[in-house]
């Protein structure tokens, strides 16, 4: 056999492969999507049940910087209830998860002593939802079926 036969041969599962794996790709946006949406959305309606709780954790506990702590504290519970929807929906996807990456990132800097395994969990986080911002909300998403319906399905559509 020829090295270029050799190389043909050894193509074609690793196209298979490659085909199989981008046909999940909209399956983990979604899960991803999800997931992170479930956990801001919680935490937004922990902080909406007990609003004087939050006030005063922000107040004594939380140090946002450049915010006053009623301020902090109604942006960080705002965005934490209204940009999952987003995620969840895939509407505006990119924008919401920017918006939660960035409450991610104050939550960490706010926190005066955080243990390894919440750090752990805000990089994971922060983590998926660097990947949406980079990749979009996939094709399983209210922003694709926009863009399908509304561009005819133009290049611009997220993936």
């Amino acid at each position: 056999m020829n090295p270029s036969s050799t190389l043909r041969a050894l193509a074609a599962p690793a196209q298979r492969i490659t085909q199989v794996l981008e046909a999940l790709q909209p399956l983990a946006l979604l899960a991803a999507r999800l997931y992170v949406a479930k956990v801001f959305f919680y935490s937004g309606l922990t902080k909406l049940r007990d609003w004087d709780t939050t006030l005063a954790l922000f107040m004594d506990e939380y140090h946002v910087p450049l915010l006053p702590p009623m301020l902090a504290a109604l942006l960080g519970t705002a965005a934490e209830v209204l940009l999952p929807v987003l995620l969840a929906v895939g509407l505006a996807t990119r924008f919401g998860a920017f918006g939660l990456f960035f409450v991610n990132a104050v939550a960490v800097i706010a926190l005066p002593e955080i243990t390894d395994a919440a750090l752990q969990q805000h990089l994971f986080w922060g983590s998926l939802l660097v990947g949406l911002v980079l990749w979009g909300p996939g094709r399983w998403s209210a922003d694709h079926w926009l863009v399908q319906r509304w561009c005819g399905g133009a290049a611009a559509a997220p993936r």
